[in-house]
């Protein structure tokens, strides 16, 4: 056990940047999601030419997942274990490591065109399955077994991830397209797992009212249908299933995630950005999935506007969300972001909004929704990434480690 005195004293000998996980890798993962949509908007328009691995839509669908989301999960989870278990998360030379595989991998998938296929897969793969190691050594030591739920996760997010370098290698689009999916569709299940545990905590708190007691049996189901659909997407059991049965399988899960959301009392929430966001982010996970449903029912909606339901929307909403509430609360200040941060959250909401309904109902009008998204999304999370990098670059104000 170390003393307070020498905790303190090895806490000062850390730039603080690296005590703990959330600061660079929500820093890091948040101006790369920006750059990232910024170069694919030149790209897909033309205004850029760039040689990347792969080609230019497999980096997009690969870096928003594995470079961006992945980031913040990471981030995310290597904090919260902290406060979880008790025990000191990652930090110091250790969190330096596993930024350093994590800007690897973003490196070689932009530069690597002309490198071996097992190298640039060496490098991006070793970034969740570390700190899938990391997050696992204190909730193994004291044997908190609820938690150990996220290690499969990550684990089989690498196999996602493994996936799509594999397609590309074979030149197999389905293959590629079974990595990317079965990833959007994990991560929906993570966004469920994690929302379904903090929204009504975080609601209670922030309004003043009382907690919304859970109903089992609903979180239950909710939960086994986006397992259920990410199973199938997974195991590659989708084509000998009929769309029509599809379709069912993701309007029952849409209506259950509905069920769930809806109970938390979104309403109630309008006075504090902090809430609304997070409940709009989780609202559009069951859009996303409603999207599914129909487009399975043989209606006119392109897959490529569900999953962006999932990843413009749900993900880059409670993303933003999550990362402005966690910065604040872990790094020992209050609960009130910037009022600029309001604007963050309506602009990334219109991202969603727009990259799935605006171009479904207006598909002749597409350039310019695509290029609305694209600037919406990055003054969003530049704004974040402004806003809070004094936050995330300084000690604690109460001198606390972390």
């Amino acid at each position: 056990m170390i003393k307070a005195s020498q905790l303190s004293e090895h806490e000062q000998a850390i730039l603080p940047l690296f005590r703990q996980a959330f600061r660079p890798l929500f820093l890091f993962g948040a101006s790369f999601s920006a750059f990232a949509m910024l170069l694919w908007g030149l790209v897909l328009n033309g205004y850029v030419e760039h040689d990347f691995y792969g080609n230019s839509l497999f980096w997009h669908r690969h870096e928003m997942l594995f470079g961006f989301v992945a980031a913040i999960i990471i981030g995310f989870l290597l904090t919260a274990v902290q406060s979880w278990t008790g025990q000191r998360a990652p930090h110091g030379k250790t969190l330096f490591i596993i930024v350093v595989l994590w800007l690897a991998g973003r490196l070689v998938l932009l530069f690597g065109s002309g490198l071996p296929l097992w190298l640039v897969m060496t490098v991006d793969l070793s970034f969740l399955p570390v700190s899938a190691w990391l997050l696992a050594k204190p909730i193994i030591q004291v044997r908190q077994t609820r938690s150990l739920f996220f290690i499969p996760m990550l684990l089989l997010l690498t196999v996602c991830n493994a996936l799509m370098h594999i397609g590309l290698a074979m030149d197999r689009h389905d293959i590629q397209q079974t990595g990317s999916i079965s990833a959007v569709l994990l991560i929906t299940l993570l966004m469920t797992v994690l929302g379904g545990r903090v929204i009504p905590m975080f609601t209670a708190n922030g309004t003043q009212t009382n907690k919304v007691n859970n109903i089992p049996w609903l979180d239950k189901y909710a939960l086994i249908s986006v397992w259920l659909l990410f199973a199938l997407h997974f195991l590659t059991l989708t084509r000998f299933i009929p769309a029509s049965v599809l379709s069912v399988l993701f309007g029952i899960s849409a209506v259950l995630i509905f069920i769930r959301v809806f109970r938390w009392k979104i309403w109630i929430t309008f006075n504090v950005p902090l809430l609304w966001s997070l409940h709009i982010g989780y609202w559009f996970i069951s859009l996303g999935l409603l999207l599914f449903s129909g487009h399975h029912a043989g209606l006119n909606i392109n897959q490529s506007i569900a999953i962006h339901a999932l990843t413009a929307g749900a993900m880059g909403t409670m993303i933003l969300s999550m990362m402005s509430r966690v910065s604040l609360g872990h790094s020992g200040r209050s609960l009130k972001p910037k009022r600029l941060m309001s604007l963050a959250f309506v602009l990334i909401i219109a991202v969603g909004i727009t990259r799935t309904i605006m171009i479904w109902l207006l598909p002749t009008q597409i350039y310019f929704w695509l290029w609305f998204s694209v600037i919406a999304w990055v003054t969003a999370y530049t704004l974040y990434v402004i806003i809070y990098f004094p936050i995330l670059t300084k000690p604690r104000p109460d001198g606390k480690p972390g």
